[in-house]
């Protein structure tokens, strides 16, 4: 039975057992997953070999990666990539720096089983290591020719459902050209999140969240600024189905 509502726990990475597993061995709903088949197959049939980098990410992997860049255990940058001294940062840079680059454990939409990031591995050597960089789908980079493939399809709307959600800098996260997300169900994922939910989930979770009090009292700004997106990010068609 396809998904179209996902529960709480799903919602925020904490229950994965709506999600299929594709041969690369990430994770994805099943719905998204068909659709994606079918865009890497005509991807293929342009010379691209469309792959998935990361898909569904786990709330306690997303902890990991938040617990880490708030503590100074992982490297922070700025917008041109220059290594951001995390002693020296106030509490109010240290957000917007993690921010910017790394949503909130509970807020990400790779949660979801719907969002993915990609690159085209048939465009670099067995040995290249994809960082997802702004130089890498960059005009000139080594992803760029799968990108403007892609934006040829979505303006087309033959992209299979699949989007850009942060394909605009509104000064909150920052431009993700290799993020894809599918929107006939990443929307309605989108508008079950709230305030409520979200600061339940940070609240009752037992672990490790580093900066939780900060994050409880920002947390209105934090789902304005860095969570939600464009609206006009997909075509109307998809928005209005939900």
């Amino acid at each position: 039975m396809p998904v179209t509502r996902l529960s709480i726990a799903q919602l925020t990475g904490q229950d994965e057992s709506q999600l299929v597993t594709l041969p690369c061995g990430n994770q994805m709903l099943g719905e998204a997953a068909q659709a994606f088949a079918c865009l890497a197959r005509e991807a293929s049939e342009a010379g691209f070999e469309l792959s998935i980098v990361s898909s569904f990410r786990s709330f306690e992997r997303q902890a990991a990666i938040w617990n880490g860049k708030a503590s100074g255990l992982r490297p922070l940058h700025d917008d041109d990539g220059v290594p951001l001294d995390w002693a020296r940062l106030s509490t109010q840079q240290l957000l917007h720096a993690i921010l910017r680059f790394s949503a909130a454990p509970g807020t990400s939409r790779h949660h979801w089983g719907t969002d993915i990031d990609v690159c085209n591995l048939a465009g670099v050597g067995t040995d290249y290591a994809v960082q997802l960089t702004p130089q890498e789908v960059a005009p000139g980079g080594v992803f760029d020719s799968l990108h403007r493939w892609l934006d040829q399809r979505m303006a087309a709307d033959t992209s299979h459902g699949f989007f850009r959600p942060y394909a605009q800098d509104g000064g909150g996260v920052a431009v993700e050209r290799w993020h894809l997300s599918y929107a006939p169900l990443s929307v309605t994922c989108a508008g079950q999140l709230s305030t409520e939910l979200v600061g339940g989930c940070w609240e009752e979770f037992d672990g490790e969240l580093c900066l939780r009090g900060e994050l409880l009292a920002q947390l209105p700004e934090i789902l304005q600024r860095y969570t939600a997106v464009a609206e006009n990010w997909c075509p109307a068609r998809y928005r209005r189905a939900h």
